[in-house]
Protein backbone atom coordinates (compact mmCIF):
# COMPACT_ATOMS: atom_id res chain seq x y z
CA UNK A 1 0.00 0.00 0.00
CA UNK A 2 1.47 3.38 -0.98
CA UNK A 3 1.07 6.50 1.09
CA UNK A 4 -1.83 7.73 -1.04
CA UNK A 5 -3.90 4.52 -0.93
CA UNK A 6 -6.00 5.74 2.00
CA UNK A 7 -6.96 8.87 0.12
CA UNK A 8 -7.60 6.78 -2.97
CA UNK A 9 -9.99 4.51 -1.11
CA UNK A 10 -11.64 7.47 0.58
CA UNK A 11 -13.72 10.35 -0.68
CA UNK A 12 -11.04 12.08 -2.72
CA UNK A 13 -9.81 9.17 -4.87
CA UNK A 14 -10.71 11.02 -8.10
CA UNK A 15 -8.37 13.93 -7.46
CA UNK A 16 -4.95 14.04 -9.11
CA UNK A 17 -1.89 13.18 -7.06
CA UNK A 18 -0.77 16.83 -6.70
CA UNK A 19 -4.21 17.94 -5.54
CA UNK A 20 -4.32 15.06 -3.09
CA UNK A 21 -1.00 16.12 -1.63
CA UNK A 22 -2.13 19.74 -1.35
CA UNK A 23 -5.44 18.73 0.23
CA UNK A 24 -3.71 16.42 2.71
CA UNK A 25 -1.37 19.24 3.69
CA UNK A 26 -4.32 21.61 4.16
CA UNK A 27 -6.16 19.06 6.34
CA UNK A 28 -3.04 18.54 8.47
CA UNK A 29 -2.51 22.27 8.89
CA UNK A 30 -6.16 22.89 9.81
CA UNK A 31 -6.10 20.04 12.34
CA UNK A 32 -2.97 21.50 13.90
CA UNK A 33 -4.62 24.91 14.23
CA UNK A 34 -7.69 23.38 15.80
CA UNK A 35 -5.57 21.48 18.34
CA UNK A 36 -3.73 24.63 19.27
CA UNK A 37 -6.96 26.58 19.74
CA UNK A 38 -8.53 23.86 21.85
CA UNK A 39 -5.44 23.69 24.02
CA UNK A 40 -5.53 27.45 24.57
CA UNK A 41 -9.22 27.44 25.45
CA UNK A 42 -8.98 24.66 28.01
CA UNK A 43 -5.97 26.12 29.74
CA UNK A 44 -6.75 27.08 33.31
CA UNK A 45 -6.05 30.75 34.00
CA UNK A 46 -5.15 31.50 37.59
CA UNK A 47 -7.58 34.01 39.10
CA UNK A 48 -6.25 37.35 40.24
CA UNK A 49 -6.05 37.39 44.01
CA UNK A 50 -7.98 40.14 45.69
CA UNK A 51 -6.12 42.44 48.03
CA UNK A 52 -6.28 40.87 51.47
CA UNK A 53 -7.63 43.35 53.99
CA UNK A 54 -6.15 43.49 57.48
CA UNK A 55 -8.53 41.93 59.99
CA UNK A 56 -9.19 44.22 62.95
CA UNK A 57 -10.70 42.48 65.96
CA UNK A 58 -13.90 43.91 67.40
CA UNK A 59 -16.39 43.33 70.21
CA UNK A 60 -18.26 40.06 69.75
CA UNK A 61 -15.52 38.27 67.81
CA UNK A 62 -14.83 34.76 69.07
CA UNK A 63 -11.14 33.88 69.36
CA UNK A 64 -9.42 30.57 69.86
CA UNK A 65 -6.14 30.99 71.75
CA UNK A 66 -3.87 27.94 71.57
CA UNK A 67 -0.64 27.16 73.39
CA UNK A 68 1.20 24.38 71.51
CA UNK A 69 3.57 23.81 74.42
CA UNK A 70 0.89 24.03 77.15
CA UNK A 71 -2.38 22.63 75.83
CA UNK A 72 -4.01 22.97 79.27
CA UNK A 73 -4.11 26.75 78.70
CA UNK A 74 -6.02 26.52 75.41
CA UNK A 75 -9.21 28.57 75.51
CA UNK A 76 -11.96 30.00 73.34
CA UNK A 77 -13.02 33.51 74.24
CA UNK A 78 -15.53 36.06 72.96
CA UNK A 79 -14.35 39.66 73.01
CA UNK A 80 -16.54 41.45 75.52
CA UNK A 81 -18.25 44.81 75.07
CA UNK A 82 -15.30 46.45 76.84
CA UNK A 83 -13.01 45.03 74.14
CA UNK A 84 -11.21 42.60 76.44
CA UNK A 85 -10.81 38.85 76.92
CA UNK A 86 -9.90 37.01 80.10
CA UNK A 87 -7.05 34.50 79.85
CA UNK A 88 -5.59 32.07 82.40
CA UNK A 89 -2.49 33.25 84.31
CA UNK A 90 -2.43 36.76 82.80
CA UNK A 91 -6.01 37.92 83.32
CA UNK A 92 -7.61 40.75 81.30
CA UNK A 93 -6.14 41.49 77.87
CA UNK A 94 -7.24 44.15 75.38
CA UNK A 95 -8.23 42.49 72.10
CA UNK A 96 -10.62 44.81 70.22
CA UNK A 97 -8.90 47.28 67.94
CA UNK A 98 -5.87 45.09 67.33
CA UNK A 99 -5.10 42.53 64.63
CA UNK A 100 -4.85 38.79 65.39
CA UNK A 101 -1.10 38.94 64.74
CA UNK A 102 -0.60 41.93 67.06
CA UNK A 103 -2.61 40.20 69.80
CA UNK A 104 -0.59 37.05 69.28
CA UNK A 105 2.71 38.91 69.71
CA UNK A 106 1.37 40.64 72.82
CA UNK A 107 0.36 37.32 74.36
CA UNK A 108 3.80 35.86 73.67
CA UNK A 109 5.28 38.71 75.73
CA UNK A 110 2.71 38.36 78.52
CA UNK A 111 3.28 34.61 78.80
CA UNK A 112 7.06 34.80 78.43
CA UNK A 113 7.64 33.84 82.08
CA UNK A 114 4.63 31.54 82.32
CA UNK A 115 5.23 28.99 79.59
CA UNK A 116 8.34 27.18 78.39
CA UNK A 117 7.50 27.45 74.70
CA UNK A 118 7.34 30.99 73.36
CA UNK A 119 4.48 30.10 71.06
CA UNK A 120 0.89 31.32 71.10
CA UNK A 121 -1.61 31.05 68.26
CA UNK A 122 -4.63 33.33 67.92
CA UNK A 123 -7.34 32.27 65.46
CA UNK A 124 -10.66 33.99 64.71
CA UNK A 125 -13.42 31.41 65.12
CA UNK A 126 -16.18 33.81 64.10
CA UNK A 127 -16.42 37.53 63.58
CA UNK A 128 -19.15 39.91 64.66
CA UNK A 129 -20.43 41.68 61.57
CA UNK A 130 -22.84 44.54 62.30
CA UNK A 131 -24.47 46.50 59.48
CA UNK A 132 -27.39 48.92 59.53
CA UNK A 133 -30.45 48.84 57.29
CA UNK A 134 -32.87 51.75 56.97
CA UNK A 135 -35.49 53.13 54.60
CA UNK A 136 -38.36 51.06 53.17
CA UNK A 137 -37.72 47.89 55.14
CA UNK A 138 -40.03 46.25 57.66
CA UNK A 139 -37.57 46.20 60.58
CA UNK A 140 -35.01 48.99 60.17
CA UNK A 141 -32.02 48.96 62.48
CA UNK A 142 -28.90 46.96 63.26
CA UNK A 143 -28.36 43.59 61.62
CA UNK A 144 -25.70 41.33 63.12
CA UNK A 145 -24.02 38.43 61.37
CA UNK A 146 -21.04 36.21 62.12
CA UNK A 147 -19.81 36.40 58.53
CA UNK A 148 -19.79 38.79 55.55
CA UNK A 149 -23.24 39.19 54.00
CA UNK A 150 -24.57 40.84 50.86
CA UNK A 151 -26.73 43.96 50.73
CA UNK A 152 -29.74 41.86 49.71
CA UNK A 153 -29.18 39.40 52.59
CA UNK A 154 -29.01 42.30 55.06
CA UNK A 155 -32.31 43.66 53.73
CA UNK A 156 -33.93 40.24 54.08
CA UNK A 157 -32.62 40.02 57.67
CA UNK A 158 -34.29 43.39 58.28
CA UNK A 159 -37.65 41.85 57.41
CA UNK A 160 -37.56 42.50 53.68
CA UNK A 161 -39.09 45.47 51.87
CA UNK A 162 -42.50 46.87 51.16
CA UNK A 163 -42.61 46.17 47.43
CA UNK A 164 -45.34 48.76 46.87
CA UNK A 165 -43.07 51.53 48.16
CA UNK A 166 -39.42 50.42 47.93
CA UNK A 167 -37.25 51.41 45.01
CA UNK A 168 -34.93 48.43 44.65
CA UNK A 169 -33.31 49.93 41.57
CA UNK A 170 -31.51 52.59 43.61
CA UNK A 171 -30.47 51.00 46.92
CA UNK A 172 -27.55 52.86 48.44
CA UNK A 173 -24.73 51.54 50.58
CA UNK A 174 -22.92 54.15 52.65
CA UNK A 175 -19.45 53.18 53.83
CA UNK A 176 -16.84 55.02 55.89
CA UNK A 177 -13.34 54.30 54.58
CA UNK A 178 -10.16 56.07 55.66
CA UNK A 179 -12.14 58.85 57.26
CA UNK A 180 -14.18 59.54 54.10
CA UNK A 181 -17.75 58.54 53.27
CA UNK A 182 -18.26 56.46 50.14
CA UNK A 183 -21.64 55.80 48.54
CA UNK A 184 -22.56 52.91 46.22
CA UNK A 185 -25.82 52.63 44.27
CA UNK A 186 -27.14 49.11 43.67
CA UNK A 187 -29.89 47.80 41.41
CA UNK A 188 -31.13 44.95 43.56
CA UNK A 189 -34.15 44.41 41.32
CA UNK A 190 -31.79 42.88 38.75
CA UNK A 191 -30.34 40.64 41.47
CA UNK A 192 -33.79 39.43 42.52
CA UNK A 193 -34.68 38.74 38.89
CA UNK A 194 -31.53 36.64 38.51
CA UNK A 195 -29.99 39.03 36.00
CA UNK A 196 -27.01 40.04 38.14
CA UNK A 197 -24.70 37.35 39.49
CA UNK A 198 -22.21 39.71 41.16
CA UNK A 199 -23.42 40.14 44.75
CA UNK A 200 -22.32 43.26 46.63
CA UNK A 201 -20.75 42.18 49.93
CA UNK A 202 -20.96 44.55 52.84
CA UNK A 203 -18.29 45.55 55.33
CA UNK A 204 -18.77 46.04 59.08
CA UNK A 205 -20.74 49.19 59.93
CA UNK A 206 -22.03 49.70 56.38
CA UNK A 207 -25.40 51.47 56.13
CA UNK A 208 -27.89 50.09 53.59
CA UNK A 209 -30.59 52.58 52.59
CA UNK A 210 -33.65 51.42 50.63
CA UNK A 211 -35.31 54.54 49.14
CA UNK A 212 -38.99 55.03 48.45
CA UNK A 213 -40.35 55.11 44.92
CA UNK A 214 -40.88 58.62 43.63
CA UNK A 215 -44.52 59.51 43.28
CA UNK A 216 -46.42 62.67 42.35
CA UNK A 217 -49.21 61.73 44.73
Amino acid sequence: MNKYSILKNGFIHQLPLLKCSMLALAIFTFAGCQTSQSSGTSKQIAPVKAHAETIVLREGDILKVSFPGSANLDTTQQIRRDGKISLPLVGEVQAAGTTPDALQQNLIKLYATQISSREVIVAVESSAFPVYVTGCVLRPGKVSSDQPITALEAIMDAGGVDYTKANLKAVRVIRLENGASESYTLNLKLVMQGNDNNPFYLKPDDIVYVPEKFSWF
